[in-house]
């Protein structure tokens, strides 16, 4: 038995996050797609919906083979993306985007280089997949792909994806991944950008757990 409450803060949250992203500048319209798990049921936008101003109530949910077990409008188009990326590496949450800066990398890169330390969250480097039209299997089988050991990727000419325990986590992922386009870019205006090695990754990882990075703690 679905519990309603559950189902009601699922749907919250898949809405709030949307807006979220579309108060960034990083959806634009209907393009891009957010959803989030618990348990076999997974909240997530419908195709055609606005998501600057989507509610809780028009969020789909779907059970992990996509079909509909709440909602009256039919879930996004590229739901087998989102299904694959929960089947294959248990997340808790999946954002797609066509966010400006990176879209715009995808369209002239091979992967994202690990230019600053924060994108080790990311896997390092960010991978891009090739291109393949949006919606088929075909897609969501070379997305699946390159993001074996990351949690961000770009797609090849159409825009970036990012998977986390929760949804917060993959939209914060989603911001960083745009942040990190745009300080390549930035960078690369004005030459030839430096990037970090698999020692130095290693090295900074090390770091994190020795300083305790990015988490509050008492003196």
């Amino acid at each position: 038995m679905i519990d309603p409450m559950m189902l009601r803060s699922l749907r919250e949250q898949v809405a709030t996050q949307s807006r979220r992203l579309a108060a960034a500048g990083l959806v634009l319209g209907t393009a891009g797609n957010v959803s989030a798990r618990q348990g076999d049921l997974i909240a997530v936008t419908p195709t055609g919906a606005c998501l600057a101003d989507l509610r809780a109530e028009l969020v789909t949910v779907v059970d992990p083979d996509g079909a509909v077990v709440d909602g009256t409008l039919a879930p996004t188009s590229e739901l087998d993306l989102h299904l694959g990326v929960y089947r294959r590496y248990r997340a808790g949450a999946v954002v797609h985007t066509h966010a400006p800066m990176a879209t715009a990398m995808s369209l002239v890169l091979d992967e994202l280089p690990c230019v600053h330390y924060q994108l080790i969250e990311l896997g390092g480097t960010v991978p891009v997949a090739p291109y393949r039209t949006f919606g088929t299997p075909e897609l969501a089988e070379v997305v699946l792909d390159v993001l074996e050991g990351h949690t961000a990727a770009l797609m090849a000419n159409h825009g970036g994806i990012t998977h986390g325990a929760d949804l917060d986590t993959a939209v914060t992922r989603t911001l960083l991944l745009e942040w990190g386009c745009e300080l390549y870019w930035r960078a690369s205006s004005l030459g030839a950008p430096r990037t970090l090695d698999r020692a130095q990754r290693a090295d900074f990882e090390k770091q994190v757990t020795r300083k305790a990075y990015g988490t509050t703690r008492p003196v």
